[in-house]
């Protein structure tokens, strides 16, 4: 059910009119209250507000972000100077090591040379009296052409000369009772290699 009343005033509207201090106007009008700011005044101000605070939160933020990237690219460039340090290093006792056996394979094997290594492999065994020294063949040979026994210690030791396939030009095995010395080329180039750290 619907309801409806139309409210009809007692004389026209056109005629009615304010009294002086009879009626609260605008407070613009009452010099006892001082007129209220503008609210549209008031939500610029506050937004104006917010927006710088939220701009520096922003910077805020991106100035962290850019000091941890920062910070990651100069750990990352230590890291790769080292790495390439490293590298360096790495390359260059390879390329001097290379060039060690290349030189020292260039050599001519003389039986001096050969004496000088048995002698000093000899000399790692000391409280051994008797040796089986294992040479490559063709060593042995010039050995033995130069008379061996001339060039090598043996007033008070027993050496036994063998051929072996399993040393180098230039290299010997040593064996004794105590066990064996390794005094191949090859063996000395890798403990050189160990002792660089390569």
């Amino acid at each position: 059910m619907k309801w409806c009343r139309t409210i009809s005033p007692g004389r026209r509207l056109r005629d009615v009119r304010l009294e002086r201090g009879s009626a609260p106007g605008p407070a613009s009008a009452n010099p006892a209250h001082p007129p209220a700011p503008d609210l549209a005044e008031q939500a610029f101000q506050r937004g104006v507000a917010e927006g710088e605070k939220h701009l520096r939160e922003q910077l805020l933020k991106q100035r962290a972000e850019l000091l941890q990237l920062q910070n990651g690219v100069l750990a990352s460039l230590r890291q790769a100077a080292a790495d390439v340090v490293r590298q360096g290093e790495t390359a260059l006792i390879e390329l001097a090591l290379e060039t060690a056996r290349k030189l020292v394979g260039d050599l001519p094997i003389s039986a001096e040379m050969l004496a000088a290594n048995v002698r000093a492999a000899l000399a790692e065994a000391k409280d051994a009296t008797e040796f089986d020294i294992y040479l490559h063949a063709e060593d042995l040979a010039l050995l033995q052409a130069c008379n061996a026994p001339d060039l090598l210690p043996g007033a008070d030791k027993t050496l036994r000369l063998h051929a072996s396939a399993d040393v180098t030009r230039g290299g010997c095995l040593v064996q004794t009772r105590f066990g064996e010395i390794d005094a191949r080329r090859e063996t000395k180039m890798e403990l050189i290699r160990q002792s660089l750290g390569a």
